[in-house]
């Protein structure tokens, strides 16, 4: 941590020309009569001085370091979150209304709006526009990836709550996808909003390098197939029922790619767009897997700790079908404990970065600690 001052080493401080007695001798050129005396009177009160002006650089030192550590709090303090928040989603809902115009065949493309456009969080891309931003890059340049990000979950939200997955009637506190449309297009309206993704993010992003485009494309592509997304929910589904029969490092895996993937994929893609270098990226995918691990934690604590009025689906579903989660195998409060860990680790991703320009990300974070739906 830099402080603005060096900091002597001890040798140095020790045999420092205030206290070093031969040089004293040699400025003061005093009598022979008078020099034990006089000289030792003269060290003492250089030492004195010295030792004064030394702890008064010490408490400097000291004042600075409190200060160091005190910005991010400060600044986390003062960001107004709602405020934030607010601004982001009518961006981004702005942004998805436009990207998705009512088109032909209708069944299916309302059926993409229907879910699209249902309103929820918005926090994939609003990461990924707090990422972009973060590393000195142009907002409006990432806003493509962004509501990528929201089609590619809202993709997976229709596909989870398919009778054939999850099996939920209600997402949003609205009926979900396949409830109003049927199955057949609630799949279709998946796949279109998959597919379109992707498009819109090589039609749509302007005035950026191509191989940054590519490498958006690569990240994204890599967060919802089989080492993603699609992995993460093969192994959910195979381990429902089994209970305490699964352990702890098979839930982290579900968790990680079937929820964390692309919540790291929004926070890296932003970046990517933004121009970061390789060690922000690196930076940016800890804060990411912190905070992803923690929203699926957060997640399974609200599941029997909430309402379904609350949460907007079906509350308590995770104990109706026996499946494994960190409460059932850590306990609430211990799940509350590694929660807590999790947002922390991703605090401390963002440890180097300037604490006002971190500052969205950062309450980003306190969001997913705090959540209630």
């Amino acid at each position: 941590m830099q402080i603005g001052m060096r900091l002597r080493p001890a040798s140095e401080n020790l045999h420092s020309p205030a206290c070093s007695l031969g040089s004293l001798e040699k400025q003061q050129r005093l009598p022979s009569s008078n020099i034990c005396l006089k000289q030792s009177t003269v060290a003492s009160r250089a030492c004195t001085q010295h030792r004064s002006k030394r702890s008064r650089c010490q408490a400097q030192v000291h004042a600075a370091a409190d200060l160091a550590e005190k910005p991010a709090e400060a600044s986390l303090a003062d960001f107004d979150f709602e405020k934030y928040s607010y601004q982001r989603s009518k961006m981004i809902n702005q942004a998805l209304d436009k990207a998705l115009p009512m088109a032909y065949p209708p069944d299916v493309v309302e059926s993409m709006r229907y879910s699209l456009l249902a309103g929820g969080k918005r926090i994939r891309p609003a990461l990924c526009l707090a990422a972009c931003e973060l590393v000195g890059g142009d907002l409006e340049k990432a806003i493509p990836s962004a509501c990528a990000m929201e089609m590619l979950h809202t993709m997976s939200l229709i596909h989870d709550d398919l009778p054939s997955m999850d099996n939920d009637d209600m997402r949003r506190n609205k009926p979900t996808n396949h409830k109003v449309y049927g199955e057949d297009v609630a799949i279709l309206a998946g796949d279109a909003l998959l597919a379109f993704a992707f498009e819109h993010i090589a039609r749509a992003t302007k005035n950026v390098p191509a191989e940054r485009v590519v490498q958006v494309i690569c990240e994204v592509g890599k967060a919802v197939g089989a080492e993603g997304l699609v992995g993460g929910q093969i192994v959910d589904l195979k381990s429902e029922g089994l209970g305490r029969g699964v352990g702890l490092e098979t839930l982290q895996y579900i968790h990680e790619h079937k929820t964390a993937a692309l919540l790291e994929a929004s926070v890296v893609s932003g970046a990517i767009v933004g121009g970061a270098n390789p060690q922000q990226i690196e930076d940016l995918r800890k804060y990411s897997r912190s905070i992803g691990l923690a929203f699926q934690v957060v997640d399974d604590i609200l599941d029997c700790t909430s309402t379904s009025e609350v949460l907007g689906k079906t509350a308590g579903k995770d104990l109706a079908t026996d499946k494994t989660t960190y409460p059932s195998l850590l306990g609430l409060e211990r799940s509350k404990e590694v929660a807590d860990e999790l947002i922390n680790a991703a605090h401390d991703a963002l440890a180097s970065y300037d604490p006002l320009k971190a500052a969205p990300l950062r309450a980003l974070a306190e969001f997913v600690r705090s959540r209630k739906n």
